[in-house]
């Protein structure tokens, strides 16, 4: 029998049981969209994170004194002394490899004024050096950056986002322009390029000035992050090490105890995404090969079923010259295309599913090309495993006492 004759059969005998087909179709289903579903948001989120990545340059490290990612057993943070300016600014004199070093921090989230046009309250003041637009991967688009003149003299300047300037300015010229933030006055002397969206929230809605200006007005005692870029991406660890030192020195943290603050880099940072999405991707696999195992066994029931339903049918189809290899491939195919079919359905809603995310996250749309191929050979597996006796069974039944069976 040819190929195209067995599965117009096979789809033929499928017709015939629609209630039972369609009951083992769910099951496979939902398996299968469990696997496609975790993989293709598994994918989706590690573009985003990728994409994410820019915010901090390959050669920069982050020092904090909480941890980017916090885990239930991760919680020493909440007995770490702050990292102060004083601090930040004796590591800065001691280093020697750690060249491109700023602090980062926002000082409050306030409304800036502009004549009689203002933002809403939620613009975040950003203290920086003439390091931070560096160390963040952002470039000026109009004007200039900080100098170190400006931060060593504490300078009433200020550099905007894309998102303040088009509140405040619109399409005319910021620069050399006053703007008012919490009764202070600070002439504008750039503009940041836009850099878009991350986790919801824009980036371009904050105002970066001298952090020595902003501490005289705020405060100096606040706890900070410390930004500092490697001479090149092949001493990051050096890097490291030199850092942990010196401030292991600046904050006096006694021999043999833990360090009392974090350093991250985006090669750790990934390690702790690894981590999470492994454990996403497993819940999806192991969810799915539960109810795979449960299609795989109700495959088998159908088939047992249409085995037992259609024995006459067999008999006669022996009695005119149909041998056992006829016969198992003919059921063969009736389970494998079942599972295909289940497996194409699941597929789409997985696929559908996963990248619900990418309008959620503002990225790209993904196909998970890998796990489609994987999911396709996987049924055609379980079509084949559990769909194996009920053909033998079938192929093994006397032609006589088939064609007497009522």
């Amino acid at each position: 029998m040819h190929l195209w004759q067995t599965i117009k059969l096979a789809f033929g005998a499928l017709g015939s049981n629609k209630t039972r087909a369609s009951l083992t179709l769910v099951a496979i289903v939902v398996g299968v969209f469990a696997v496609i579903s975790a993989s293709t948001a598994v994918k989706v989120i590690d573009n985003y994170f990728q994409n994410t990545m820019t915010l901090m340059g390959s050669e920069v490290i982050s020092i904090t004194t909480r941890p980017a990612v916090l885990t239930g057993s991760n919680q020493a943070h909440r007995s770490r002394e702050p990292i102060t300016f004083r601090q930040f600014e004796q590591f800065r004199e001691l280093a020697e490899l750690s060249r491109s070093m700023s602090p980062d921090v926002n000082f409050r989230n306030s409304r800036i004024h502009h004549d009689d046009r203002s933002t809403e309250p939620n613009v975040q003041i950003r203290g920086g050096n003439e390091y931070w637009i560096g160390n963040n991967a952002y470039s000026i688009e109009e004007g200039r950056d900080l100098t170190r003149d400006d931060v060593g003299d504490g300078r009433p300047f200020v550099l905007l986002g894309a998102d303040v300037r088009d509140e405040l300015f619109g399409s005319r010229n910021a620069l050399n322009r006053r703007v008012r933030i919490d009764g202070q006055y600070y002439t504008v002397v750039g503009v940041i390029e836009p850099k878009g969206a991350a986790f919801g929230q824009s980036l371009d809605n904050f105002v970066l000035a001298p952090y020595t200006r902003l501490a005289s007005v705020y405060g100096r005692e606040r706890n900070i992050n410390i930004q500092v870029r490697a001479p090149s991406i092949l001493m990051i660890n050096e890097t490291i090490d030199e850092a942990t030192g010196l401030l292991r020195t600046v904050r006096r943290v006694p021999p043999g105890a833990e360090n009392d603050f974090d350093i991250e880099t985006n090669e750790s940072l990934r390690g702790i995404f690894d981590d999470f999405t492994g454990i996403l991707y497993l819940f999806g696999i192991v969810v799915g090969g539960i109810a795979l195992l449960g299609a795989g066994i109700g495959v088998m029931n159908i088939m047992l079923v249409s085995v037992t339903e259609r024995t006459r049918e067999i008999g006669i189809r022996k009695a005119v010259g149909a041998n056992r290899k006829t016969i198992i491939s003919q059921f063969l195919t009736e389970a494998v295309i079942v599972c295909q079919i289940g497996g194409l359905i699941g597929m789409a809603l997985g696929i559908a599913a996963g990248n619900i995310l990418v309008m959620i996250m503002d990225t790209t749309f993904v196909m998970p090309v890998f796990a489609i191929l994987a999911g396709i050979v996987g049924m055609t597996f379980i079509g084949i495993i559990f769909g194996v006796y009920p053909a033998w069974k079938a192929a093994r039944l006397d032609p006589i006492e088939s064609l007497r069976f009522e």
